[in-house]
């Protein structure tokens, strides 16, 4: 499950690089791009952050108008998609408990699948069945709205500084906005490596080694977009990533000890449903086994069988 969502979320950030590398190599061109999909999140997105930024910066006045417009911004779409962010992240803790508790069946057919390939359709059928017959979705959980929601206003910001001479030439405590801010991109990796320590705590050792490749994927991403392109965009990152550290406390400290105590609550009502045991494992595997062995008694009779019609016709031609 976390695998599959690692993808996904890996795919869609894929977007923003070949997206926004449509006008990375703006070198004073202040001319906004004309058709495509690029040009409508620029119209959409891009084009009215573009002129709050300038709004802002102006009402704010001094060198730092522009960054604190960046921010504030950046706080008003986090705190829209925070609620969305911690019903998927409760959902997804949910999921993990559930799945906690069916992991002795999950076991029995990983552990099957390893002994017998030969037996990788039936043995997917059944932790198929283990999922649905206790109202579980192998990818219940996953939540990639907020994400969706923020693709087009992170396209937008990085838009908003590349196509306004103003914004680009800005800069938020001595650092250039339109350049590629080192210290920006270190901070913001910083607070998504904190975030992703925080979402280890309290869960299983198994649950540890299936999300770790997401826990170092995402910091090693949010360092290499925020060197990649503008100071801008890792200053876009950076209050991200405070609110998603903030997000994380409430996860794994309020929300994760409530979601338990529901799922204990729930399956007291309606306890875990046994699909598949060890008898059933060992009957299926020796169904395999003796099956393996009747093919192979088939292909020695056919081959004797060859063999006696083989020597029967030299012996009529000797004759």
């Amino acid at each position: 499950m976390k695998k599959i969502k690692y993808i996904i979320t890996s795919a869609l950030i894929a977007i923003i690089a070949i997206i926004t590398t449509a006008c990375a190599t703006n070198t004073g061109n202040w001319t906004p791009p004309l058709v495509g999909p690029y040009a409508w999140i620029y119209n959409l997105f891009g084009h009215p952050l573009q002129n709050i930024m300038l709004h802002v910066s102006n009402l704010l006045g001094g060198t730092n108008g522009a960054g604190w417009a960046i921010i504030i911004i950046t706080f008003v779409i986090q705190l829209i998609v925070l609620p969305l962010r911690l019903s998927s992240q409760s959902k997804m803790i949910k999921q993990q408990e559930k799945t906690k508790r069916l992991q002795p069946q999950l076991s029995l057919i990983q552990a099957a699948m390893k002994k017998n390939s030969n037996k990788q359709m039936q043995l997917s059928q059944l932790q198929m069945k283990i999922y649905k017959d206790n109202n579980m979705s192998m990818i219940g959980g996953m939540g990639c709205l907020p994400l969706l929601i923020q693709l087009p206003i992170m396209i937008g910001i990085y838009q908003a500084v590349a196509y306004s001479k103003t914004l680009a030439s800005s800069s938020f405590m001595g650092i250039s906005l339109s350049k590629p801010s080192i210290v920006f991109a270190v901070v913001a990796a910083i607070l998504y490596l904190i975030q992703g320590y925080l979402s280890l705590i309290g869960i299983s050792e198994q649950q540890k080694q299936t999300m770790l490749i997401t826990v170092i994927a995402s910091p090693l991403m949010t360092l290499v977009f925020s060197i990649m392109y503008s100071g801008a965009l890792g200053l876009y990152f950076l209050v991200g990533g405070i609110v998603i550290v903030i997000q994380q406390l409430i996860a794994t400290f309020i929300l994760m000890p409530k979601v338990r105590a529901d799922v204990d609550k729930e399956l007291t009502k309606h306890p875990i449903k046994e699909v598949i045991n060890q008898a059933m494992i060992d009957q299926i595997l020796n169904e395999s086994s003796d099956q393996m062995n009747q093919n192979k008694s088939d292909e020695i009779t056919n081959l004797h069988e060859q063999l006696r019609k083989r020597n029967s016709g030299k012996q009529n031609r000797n004759k």
